[in-house]
């Protein structure tokens, strides 16, 4: 989905562009500039298409942005502070350094204005880009720019709302906080939400639109105000009860039921991004590049480019000061101790992702526009953002084949990524022990199963001279309950009980539906209510992600698969072969 996104708005690029170049060029702009009037009663609204695009369907994109926002706040990459940190505090720097570079180079004027511009990444083609040309096993590395994107498009949606609203209008500010308020209620009503949000939704929009701030913005204030939670249990039991009860009478009430039941166990946020992501992704940011890409490409154009200061500050604010400012942040962090990259997540492979952020086409030219009327202006900051995005694609793709080349993925696998931790891991044993062996398993693997009795022989061999480490690699293509099977356990641990509970989920491999994972937790006295919250949790979610892609990083693709020390060990894992393969490492 990422790359045909990022393939539909560069091939829509292109179209915008040979529209805008061909014989019958003038048309693009006369296409775009037809009135389109609505009248209502005594109210009149007078838009052209290029404002349709620009105000009203880019709220949906800024819509979706809100969820992706509040979800990430709420649920998602940002609850763990200490994780957030570093594509945190990269993200501000990827703000502030292509800013200052670009109003180094044009402070003064209209060209100063243009500053926004070079602030923000455009997150679809980012994504597609790095499926493209990024590194071999980028999962770490897709992690840190999604999160740097997150903080990325609050900075532009803050300057939009700050730096390129002008000429408020009071009353209908005001009236647009009230149905905002308004909004955020909708969450209590018994039935009718739907209706409810979609009303407001679209009266809060026309109350901004009325009101001087640029309309797009109230899709992402919209967005906060829509709850989002982890899937609710009581709920999902409840739509099984439901489900059952439509089998033995499948009437149109419980079916309608059984529907209603499904969607409210699922925060309205989630079912809002499924519902309309494919649309922003397929159409509305397609249609948006078609409407604003179209450059005219002359000599003129190109020559007067080639001599503006606008257009080099914009190449060179979004080439070089998204590139130095996000590795730079990065490196500092690490150097001071303030904070920390995920195993396998290299400054190098960092740079390269710091590279691709420089393409910053969707929010850029927005900015472009609401920055200058000019449109001698606007055409050479176009130029600029478009040659800016190419320039950055080229660039990481140069980036990471050296990457590669020097820091070849295939070796890493060799090697364990990330150290024992014993604040961290789960393990047994002596944790100063002088041997250590390291498990990556999948509690519906039955091999998993069957390698607990030799890894209790090893144990007891080694007595205080070994540490066995558990980490989790959850096969989804072959285990389907693999997961949440591994999130049960970690939310047994936080009362104490994860030995004791992944004992009980090997032996029950054949039994591991959601209700199963819940009735064991119960057998062994654990809080239910408890342990159904944190099995939905995003700490939880987060901390068997975290296994998952130090096992992605190093192309781990079966299970059990063990290190002895920090080296992979090959071959049978049988208890006596455990123990020579043990003995070996300590005798080196």
């Amino acid at each position: 989905m990422e790359k045909i996104s990022a393939a539909l708005l560069l091939a829509f690029t292109v179209l915008a562009l040979l529209w805008a170049n061909l014989p019958f060029g003038a048309t693009y702009g006369e296409f775009w500039d037809t009135a389109v009037d609505l009248r209502v009663g005594g109210l009149d609204l007078e838009m052209t298409l290029h404002d349709i695009v620009n105000d009203a369907l880019m709220a949906f994109f800024f819509f979706t942005v809100g969820l992706e926002v509040k979800r990430e706040f709420a649920v998602g990459e940002l609850t763990d502070r200490s994780r957030a940190v570093v594509p945190v505090a990269a993200a501000l720097a990827g703000l502030l350094v292509p800013a200052g570079i670009f109003l180094a180079l044009n402070p003064s004027g209209e060209n100063a204005a243009v500053w926004g511009a070079v602030i923000s990444t455009d997150t679809a083609f980012l994504v597609g880009a790095l499926a493209v040309v990024g590194p071999r096993f980028p999962g770490r590395l897709r992690v840190f720019l999604l999160t740097l994107a997150v903080v990325d498009d609050i900075g532009a949606l803050a300057a939009i709302a700050v730096f390129y609203t002008s000429g408020l209008e009071l009353l209908p500010l005001l009236t647009a906080v009230v149905l905002l308020v308004l909004v955020a209620l909708v969450r209590f009503l018994p039935t009718g939400r739907g209706p409810a949000y979609t009303v407001l939704s679209l009266l809060t929009w026309a109350a901004t639109y009325a009101s001087g701030v640029h309309a797009t913005l109230a899709g992402v204030a919209i967005a906060l105000m829509i709850p989002v939670f982890p899937p609710r249990r009581p709920q999902v039991e409840r739509t099984e009860e439901l489900a059952r009860a439509f089998r033995q009478s499948p009437t149109p009430e419980y079916a309608a039921a059984t529907a209603r039941s499904l969607k409210e166990s699922i925060s309205i946020n989630e079912r809002l991004q499924g519902t309309y992501a494919p649309y922003v992704s397929f159409l509305i940011l397609p249609l948006f590049a078609l409407a604003n890409a179209g450059v005219l490409l002359d000599g003129a154009t190109l020559a007067a480019a080639w001599q503006s200061r606008l257009t080099w500050g914009i190449i060179i604010a979004l080439v070089v000061g998204k590139t130095l400012g996000i590795t730079a942040a990065t490196a500092l962090l690490r150097r001071t101790g303030a904070g920390q990259l995920a195993p396998g997540l290299t400054l190098a492979r960092v740079g390269g992702g710091a590279a691709l952020c420089g393409i910053g086409f969707t929010i850029s030219l927005f900015i472009v526009d609401l920055a200058v009327e000019d449109e001698r202006l606007q055409a050479e900051a176009r130029v600029g953002v478009l040659s800016a995005s190419v320039l950055a694609f080229l660039l990481a793709w140069a980036w990471f084949r050296l990457v590669d080349r020097l820091q070849p993925a295939s070796t890493v696998g060799r090697f364990l990524v990330r150290g024992f931790d014993p604040a961290r891991d789960h393990f047994r044993g002596n944790p100063d022990a002088p041997l250590q062996l390291v498990e990556y398993g999948d509690f519906e693997c039955p091999f998993c199963s069957r390698a607990t009795g030799s890894i209790d022989e090893v144990l007891e061999h080694f007595g205080p001279r070994l540490v066995y480490v558990w980490r989790h690699l959850p096969l989804t293509r072959v285990h389907p309950h693999a997961v949440e099977a591994a999130r049960a356990s970690e939310a047994a641990d936080r009362q104490g009980s994860f030995r004791e509970y992944g004992r009980l989920l090997f032996r029950r491999q054949a039994q591991l539906e959601s209700d199963d994972l819940i009735t064991y937790a119960l057998e062994l006295g654990l809080d239910g209510e408890l342990f159904r919250s944190d099995l939905q949790s995003g700490p939880v979610a987060n901390r068997v992600e975290d296994d998952a892609l130090d096992a992605e990083f190093m192309d781990l693709q079966s299970t059990p698969t063990f290190f002895i020390g920090s080296v992979r060990h090959y071959g049978p894992y049988d208890a006596p072969s455990l123990i020579r393969a043990l003995e070996g490492s300590a005798a080196q």
